[in-house]
């Protein structure tokens, strides 16, 4: 003999979802940031070398400024999800934004697939967690990756930004937020969690 459930006992879970059936809301955070990690890792195993020696670099530490090179890694992190860098009050230069990936003298665009992919893999993982087989759902479960990436990105804007005297370097904060912390995972883990669901919906048919 079985017992109905109260509402109290559906919204109490102990694997970090909203309600016996719900999101995977702290699961969703956890795999946003992780995701946001590890595509700022891989971007600074590409590229670290290559930014220590860079005349930037170097321009840096001539005026008196401290090596900043994950600062560096994380503007080209921030420029694989759209978002260009941002130098104000530079001498004999002023204010003028770029991006260091594409060009004759920039990294390559094979960058621009970091964040794509990692936020791919996160909404394959968070619609797998939650066992979604139907496309809404996956979409859902990847959507709830968004929190722990945007909250990630915002944090990044501040601690990527190069000060020296009153000159300043850092992604560009609005484009940031709206490309790399709100329209990236949005896009690519909502993906991932609607291909995860496809997968085990498939799966389950043929069982």
């Amino acid at each position: 003999m079985s017992f109905p459930t109260s509402d109290a006992d559906a919204a109490e879970t102990t694997d970090g979802t909203a309600a016996e059936t719900g999101l995977p809301v702290l699961a969703g955070a956890a795999a946003g940031l992780g995701a946001w990690l590890v595509g700022y890792a891989v971007t600074y195993l590409l590229v670290a070398n290559d930014v220590r020696e860079s005349p930037i670099q170097r321009m840096i530490e001539a005026f008196g400024g401290e090596p900043a090179t994950y600062e560096m890694v994380g503007w080209v992190f921030y420029n694989a999800h759209l978002a260009e860098t941002v130098f104000r009050n530079v001498p004999l230069v002023g204010s003028r934004a770029t991006s260091y990936i594409g060009g004759e003298n920039g990294f390559t665009v094979a960058l621009y697939a970091i964040p794509v992919v990692t936020l791919l893999v996160a909404g394959l993982a968070l619609a797998a967690y939650r066992g979604s087989s139907a496309p809404i759902d996956g979409l859902l479960a990847g959507l709830t990756a968004l929190p722990g990436y945007l909250l990630a990105t915002v944090a990044g804007v501040f601690l990527f930004e190069v000060t020296v005297g009153n000159a300043t370097g850092g992604p560009d904060a609005l484009p940031a937020v709206v490309l790399a912390g709100l329209l990236f995972p949005a896009v690519c883990a909502s993906i991932g969690g609607v291909v995860g669901a496809v997968v085990t919906g498939r799966i389950r048919s043929d069982r």
